[in-house]
């Protein structure tokens, strides 16, 4: 019999728990993933307990609560709070999304927030982009163009514009990307997953750009692209209601049309 064996200090044990806040009118349990690479032990899940009635609407303000009050070495990313950096992105209630407009109210029962799954993690709830961002870098997300203008700007109508709608506003939170199981098992093999996929499609639907046909022949791999099974979890995630599994068939779509 085939013996699965997690690798060395991979095991989650249970850490420690802070009490409940004295005289606490809405108490709610929080259990949240820690992992130290320097000190050699296992990752551990922490157990925080706040009054809600004593903090904001978001998972975000309970983090920020938990590290300004409780526990200054609880480490995540985080900037606008806005929905727009994609900074705080995590695994909340079993589903990867922001934590800055991720309602509490949402939850039911204890709120469990790990890392973004299927990454390298660096500390706590920060996990290793090193590879998506890479693959990012791949696709060469800028405007090719080479044709002269005249005044120096590239314009668009109304009707050329339209078609970037559902592609421009992804920020690249990689929500979708380490949703996606063909990700899990093939992004370090060549795949490039939803989010990279959607933002390569964001500049083959750009009439501005002049270099589609040199970035269909660099998707136009057994890899790269073709990986994708249409499981649609990447859409199912996405905290800002994207379809990168709509990008991907357009994108395969064109290389169809190509060869016609």
């Amino acid at each position: 019999m085939v013996e699965f064996m997690l690798p060395a200090n991979s095991r989650v044990t249970r850490g420690k728990e802070w009490p409940k806040p004295e005289g606490a009118k809405d108490p709610r349990r929080f259990n949240v993933y820690r992992f130290d690479p320097d000190s050699g032990e296992n990752p551990r899940v922490d157990i925080f307990w706040l009054d809600l009635a004593d903090c904001g609407q978001m998972v975000l303000d309970a983090l920020n609560k938990i590290k300004n009050e409780i526990d200054s070495t609880l480490t995540f990313r985080r900037s606008c709070r806005e929905g727009v950096c994609g900074s705080c992105a995590f695994n909340i209630d079993g589903t990867n999304t922001l934590a800055c407009t991720k309602p509490l109210a949402d939850i039911r029962g204890a709120v469990n927030i790990y890392p973004l799954p299927h990454l390298p993690v660096v500390k706590d709830l920060v996990p290793d982009l090193s590879i998506p961002y890479a693959q990012y870098a791949f696709i060469r997300p800028w405007l090719q163009a080479e044709t002269p203008v005249p005044g120096g700007e590239r314009l668009q109508s109304p009707e050329e514009r339209v078609h970037l709608n559902g592609l421009w506003e992804c920020i690249l939170c990689f929500c979708c990307q380490t949703s996606c199981p063909s990700y899990w098992w093939n992004g370090e093999n060549g795949y490039l997953g939803p989010a990279v996929l959607l933002q390569a499609y964001r500049w083959i639907a750009d009439t501005r750009d002049e270099a589609t046909g040199q970035r269909l022949d660099d998707l136009d791999d057994p890899f790269r692209l073709y990986r994708c099974h249409t499981i649609m979890n990447c859409t199912n995630t996405c905290p800002k209601g994207l379809n990168p599994g709509e990008a991907i068939a357009e994108i395969k779509t064109a290389l169809v049309r190509r060869q016609r």
